[in-house]
Order: structure tokens, then sequence, then C-alpha cells
């Protein structure tokens, strides 16, 4: 029996629509191995975790060696040197104020515990979030995503949840554009506050990159403005940095390129290139909002995840990754815009650093090219790289490799872009 086939008889994979068609033996750096021998060039890092690529000797000789010491001992029960090591770390490399981390398992948790600190803050109960989000797949984060799609079939859902337009300029929902705006987006979250909500609302929580929805990249201006508005309001801002952190925009924090500082951010896959773990940090006077019995995780923080997650840190800095992300974003940038003057096909082209999305579409109306996304994916994995597929309308083909994928890689990977392309086209 193969890996297919015990998945078929043994998973619950029902609610995906297609595999692969890959039974991936092993990973080293930006290449995947399949049992029939052949490589592939990734360029997805399993949904924007492996960002020092896969299997990096350094943090894998982290975890080998904490696991020789200590595998558990439940860290909100008992004092875990490695989790404490760890939050010290990430508020060195968090922007602005923030301070104290509160570890988990996975994004999900990190933005539901995230939202609970909030509400605790600020003694509101309401959210306002972005259409065209996603926060996970629990029912609290499932609440605050904007997106029909993953939540269809699962409510109800919990109240006092408000949307605003997501920053998406390619489709803007106003039919403006940017600059000549005036930042409509960012201006109608005022009336959203005023018209949709109670006027309890406790936080604003919104992705620097919305990954899920098709690498949605706000304009330079969006946050400024939008979090001002919320801040007027009462609300704090919770920045989900779950998929974009971790030098993938070519900084630390995505949100670093935008001049504002959250009280509250998340974080989780690449933070220790593989290892389960996920982390919500926020500035001191929110951080002790809880009390006794408000939260707490039996997992969280596990020595072994905190251990590679260090390592990977300081593979980070040591190995200058998010200059690198920054350099082979431009590269990937520069040839993606070349092939969308040639391709009608590409209807947009965006992102930062290595967290790009290219938007199909059949017609100068920007019809979405869903099937045809699809089929580039297929294609793009029969020639050896493994692309994403997304986006609110499924037609976003999306690049997000391993933070140290080469020049000659980089290339290589748009040569086959742009075979694939022509051929779909």
């Amino acid at each position: 029996m193969d890996a297919k086939q015990r998945y078929d008889k043994y998973m619950i994979t029902s609610m995906v629509a297609g595999f692969e068609p890959i039974e991936v033996e092993k990973a080293v750096g930006s290449t995947m191995t399949g049992a029939d021998g052949k490589d592939y060039l990734d360029c997805f890092s399993g949904i924007s975790v492996c960002n020092a690529g896969h299997g990096h000797p350094e943090v894998l000789a982290a975890a080998r060696e904490q696991m020789e010491k200590l595998v558990h001992c439940c860290t909100y029960v008992y004092y875990n040197p490695r989790a404490g090591e760890l939050a010290e770390m990430l508020a060195e490399i968090a922007p602005g104020r923030l301070q104290k981390s509160f570890l988990s398992n996975s994004g999900a948790e990190a933005i539901e515990g995230a939202l609970r600190l909030a509400k605790q803050h600020t003694k509101r109960k309401e959210v306002v979030c972005l259409a065209m989000s996603f926060h996970g797949r629990t029912a609290a984060t499932l609440s605050v995503t904007g997106n029909r799609g993953r939540k269809k079939g699962s409510g109800p859902y919990l109240s006092g949840i408000a949307y605003a337009p997501a920053p998406y300029c390619y489709r803007c929902p106003f039919k403006l554009k940017h600059p000549e705006c005036g930042m409509a987006c960012a201006e109608h979250l005022d009336y959203v506050l005023k018209y949709q909500t109670a006027g309890d609302v406790a936080a604003f929580l919104a992705e620097p990159v919305m990954g899920e929805g098709g690498i949605i990249v706000p304009p330079p201006d969006y946050f400024k403005i939008a979090v001002d508005i919320a801040r007027k309001d009462g609300a704090v801002f919770i920045c989900d940095e779950v998929q974009s952190g971790f030098g993938r925009t070519g900084r630390m924090f995505a949100i670093e390129r935008y001049g504002v500082e959250p009280e509250i951010l998340c974080m989780a896959k690449g933070i220790a290139d593989g290892f389960p773990l996920g982390n919500f940090i926020a500035v001191p006077e929110l951080a002790d909002a809880f009390t006794p019995g408000d939260h707490l995780s039996t997992f969280g923080g596990n020595p072994i995840c905190c251990a590679a997650a260090m390592a990977n840190i300081r593979v980070m800095r040591d190995e200058k990754l998010p200059q690198a992300a920054e350099a082979r974003g431009r590269q990937f940038m520069d040839g993606l815009n070349a092939l969308k003057e040639r391709c009608a096909l590409i209807g947009d082209v965006r992102g930062q650093g290595l967290m790009i999305g290219l938007e199909l579409v059949k017609d100068a109306a920007k019809t979405p090219a869903a099937e045809e996304a699809k089929a580039v994916r297929a294609r793009c994995r029969e020639e050896g790289v493994l692309v994403g597929l997304g986006g609110v309308l499924a037609n976003v083909i999306r690049l997000q490799p391993p933070l140290v994928i080469t020049e000659d890689e980089t290339a290589r990977v748009l040569a086959v872009l742009k075979k694939v392309l022509a051929e779909v086209a």
C-alpha cells in the first residue's frame, strides 16, 4: 500500500480539492525529492514555512541537542529555559515596543489568543477585520476571516465582527486608482466603525500582506491611515504576520515597511523552519491583561520547537536571509513584469520579497482564469517546479520559495513559468 492508498483509506482528506501527485521522500534547501527519485524546485515552502530552507543543518542540530535534554514539561506549569530565551530573542527582533510573548502551536492559536488579550485589555468585545482576509480554521479565526470559500458550511460564527474593504488595488471595490483614490479603502474603516459596529471594538486585525487572499499588497500609506482611525476609536492593532513574517517579504516582519507599530503581532509558519510553533507578542501595557485561568496551552512553547526557532533566527541573521529575499524578489518581479508585457494571461504581478502573486485573467475585463491557473500549477510541477495556487478567486499563482533559493534557481523558475504560461495562454 503506497502513501496515496493509505491517505484514501485512513485519512480525512475530503476537504482537499486535490493533492499534488507527489510522495515526498526528503527535502533539502530549495529542493524536494519524491519517492520516485524526481527532484522538484520548491517555490511554496510548505505554505511559507521553511524560510531558511528544508532541513537547515543548524536548525536540525539545535533540535537534536534539545531532544536529548527535554522533550516536554508544559511551559505554563514549569519554567522552560528555551521558552524564556526564545521570548527574549523575539522581543529583540520584533518591531517597536513589542516585548512579551505567549507561545502556542500554530498560527490560528496565536490569532485566537491575541484576540482574547485585546478584549481583556480594552474591556471591549468587537473586532474589525478585512474582506478577503484569512486568519485560520478554528471557529474564532474563521469568524474573523473574510473569505466565503473558507467559511462555507461551518457556521454559525462569532458575533461582533465587522469587515472593512481589502486594500486590493487590482480589483478596487471603489473602482478607483491609487494614489488618486485618496486611500478610500483605508478611510472607509471610519465608516465601518461608525455604522457597522456597536462602538465596542477591541481590535483592528489585518495581514500586512494578504497571503491566502491572493498576495494582496496594501499601498505604502494604507496602514498609517487605517490604524490611526482604529486607534482613535479605542481599538488596538493586531498584525497577523503568520505568513509574512521571518524574512519572507525582505524584512523580518512585513509591517516594518509601513511605519506602523502594532500593539500585538502574531507569528507562526516561518518561526521555526518547519517545527510547529506559534506566538503572539504584545507591548508591555497590554501583555499582562490576562488573569489566572484566562489562557493556557499544554504543548505551546515546546522546548524542541523553541530551540529550533532560536537557531532559525540566528540563521536568518547570519546568512542575511531577509536581504536575500529582497534580492531574489527583485529578480522575480523584474522577470515576471517582463513576462506580463508579452502574456495577456497575466493580469497583475505583485509582491514583496519572496511573497509574490501572479493573478491570471481571461480578458481585459479581468475575468478570473481559475482553470488556467490550475493548469499552470500542474504544468510547472511536470517541469519540476512546485508553485502555490490561491486567491479568493482561485486564480493566483503563488511564489513563496525558501529564502535560500539561489539566483540560478530563480532564473530556472522564471524560464519554466515563461514556457508554461505561453503554453496555457
